[in-house]
């Protein structure tokens, strides 16, 4: 038995040197679109998930049926969806049409960004490793810890009285 074992490993071993297989498979992930040219993909962070859709545009987004100037007034969350396209530099190549449930304003920033992430590697898939390398389609796990019975918060205890 481990003469067929050697003999295997030795044909093996002669297939890969002459280039037959290679150490490497190349990994070619196709396009995710659907019948309008959109991508569509899940967001989440805290309490919150996203439903986002990618299509080629002029950078237009809208969040609940609301502009995103509007849904998202403060500068800073709306940074945070436009990162995904300045790291990937396709900044206003594409409309982004959401949809937000749960969570807060913050919580669902964050939600969209994951989700307009995950939407671009569908639909070019060549974008993944620059969006990974930046975090952008990691889920962010932390979310509220749970109240638990004899204690006033998640942790925090009564207030303790000597008399």
């Amino acid at each position: 038995m481990s003469e067929e074992t050697t003999g295997t490993l030795a044909d093996l071993k002669s297939l890969v040197q002459s280039g037959a297989i290679t150490g490497e498979a190349p990994v070619l992930r196709e396009p995710k679109r659907d019948a309008f040219g959109r991508s569509y993909a899940t967001g989440r962070r805290k309490n919150a998930v996203a439903r986002v859709w990618v299509k080629p545009g002029k950078g237009e987004m809208t969040v609940n049926g609301k502009p995103v100037l509007t849904y998202f007034a403060r500068p800073v969350l709306r940074m945070l969806l436009s990162q995904p396209f300045l790291v990937a530099d396709r900044y206003q190549q594409f409309d982004v049409i959401a949809t937000v449930v749960g969570g807060g304003l913050s919580g669902q920033a964050g939600a969209v960004r994951h989700g307009i992430s995950r939407a671009l590697t569908h639909y070019e898939p060549e974008l993944r490793p620059i969006l990974k390398k930046a975090g952008f389609l990691t889920r962010d796990p932390r979310v509220v810890e749970r109240k638990k019975y004899g204690k006033a918060k998640a942790r925090r205890s009564f207030q303790f009285s000597k008399r």
